[in-house]
């Protein structure tokens, strides 16, 4: 029989230069931050933990159950170190475990392949003995084992979402070159846009920056709406912890917002994917996606935000049309002064093309591709009377 426990820790993977943002998510939670690493963020929490950070946390790519960690030069340490490890208060007897992912980074073990089938092997030595059997059906439910190893400290956790915490459940269909939804949020988040201000992306491809500014407003929770690994661990998360926090979230949303976000593309099969995906968000008619050109943006409204992610030029092709692009993008800036605009790119010599220096620059990595996040700032509205 597996132990519940009272305090658990958990580690939150996030894109590298986000490391803030998802810190102070976490925070607004109420939980307790151990460390901020690169990437990742620790903290504690009890039960009600695995139901409240997947369900709510925006920014975070998945959450995992840290179960152990300890150093390791060699493959015999490494057995040793996941063998000691109290895995009969962790994994019931007939539960489905494998090693999904192993990552190592400057360590003296690097094999992924070897990595994942030590673990594996010194999980079952530990069972067999605590449980005197020799054979496991694994028939039981999935508990998806997730081990890194940095500078030689070996972290061993499990994965408690299952599919990264991108996928909110509303984005069945995707553009090309696809801005994550947990990014998108990110980017926001960096943001002193509220509900009630203009929002406008003028490449907003599949509507993701559109969509979770929309969510982020109306306070909708971005897990709410798809399941997750760890509900099936019934013997160790009630299934009443769930259906409270999905209670709560739904509780949460505010209805009566008044929305004004834009979404624009050159491309009109983009927009009518931005609309679907709208529609499954439950925000049908609430954003509007049209067809239009960086180059015929204007407004008559004052002090609004722009936040997009224009193309890099990845693709060759691509490449010769980015500075007649960027230079519309900045004629497009200077035609809003009053507005504050925020845009990320990996192009290079974006900032020649843009009409002045940006007040902020933030280094985020888009996967594997090095970006940059500039602001400029626009003034403050004035005080309403």
């Amino acid at each position: 029989m597996v132990r519940k426990m009272s305090e658990y820790e958990f580690l939150a993977p996030c894109h590298f230069g986000l490391e803030t943002v998802l810190k102070n998510e976490i925070l607004d939670l109420g939980l307790d931050v151990l460390e901020v690493s690169d990437g990742r963020i620790s903290f504690l929490g009890n039960e009600e933990t695995f139901a409240q950070a997947n369900i709510f946390l925006r920014t975070a790519e998945r959450i995992i159950w840290k179960t152990g960690s300890f150093r390791a030069e060699s493959f015999d340490e490494l057995f040793e170190g996941v063998k000691a490890i109290a895995w009969e208060d962790i994994l019931p007897p007939d539960a489905k475990f494998w090693v999904t992912k192993a990552s190592s980074v400057k360590s003296a073990l690097f094999s992924s392949s070897d990595i994942q089938s030590i673990v594996k092997k010194a999980i079952v030595d530990r069972l067999r003995e605590k449980f005197g059997i020799a054979w496991f059906p694994e028939s039981g439910n999935s508990y998806p084992l997730r081990v890194s190893i940095l500078k030689d400290m070996v972290t061993v956790g499990i994965d408690t979402s299952g599919d990264s915490l991108h996928k909110r459940g509303y984005r069945k269909l995707v553009g090309m070159a696809p801005l994550s939804e947990t990014l998108a949020a990110a980017m926001l988040d960096l943001t002193p846009m509220n509900a009630g201000r203009v929002l406008v992306d003028p490449f907003c491809g599949s509507g993701t920056i559109c969509i979770e500014a929309a969510m982020k407003a109306l306070n909708m929770a971005p897990g709410a709406k798809r399941s997750f690994t760890c509900e099936a661990w019934k013997e160790r998360v009630s299934e009443k912890i769930f259906k409270r926090e999905r209670e709560r979230a739904e509780y949460g949303v505010k209805r009566n917002v008044k929305l004004d976000i834009s979404g624009f593309d050159i491309d009109m099969e983009q927009v009518k994917i931005a609309r679907q995906n709208a529609a499954l968000a439950g925000l049908e008619g609430m954003i509007s996606f049209d067809c239009a050109p960086v180059a015929d943006l204007v407004s008559d409204k004052e002090y609004g935000f722009i936040v997009t992610n224009p193309p890099y030029g990845e693709r060759l092709e691509e490449k010769e049309a980015l500075p007649a692009l960027y230079k519309q993008i900045g004629e497009a800036f200077d035609r809003l002064p009053t507005w504050s605009k925020y845009l990320i790119t990996s192009y290079e010599d974006a900032l020649k093309y843009l009409p002045k220096a940006p007040d902020r620059n933030r280094k985020i990595y888009n996967g594997m591709i090095k970006t940059y996040y500039y602001s400029f700032l626009g003034p403050k509205p004035p005080k309403k009377a």
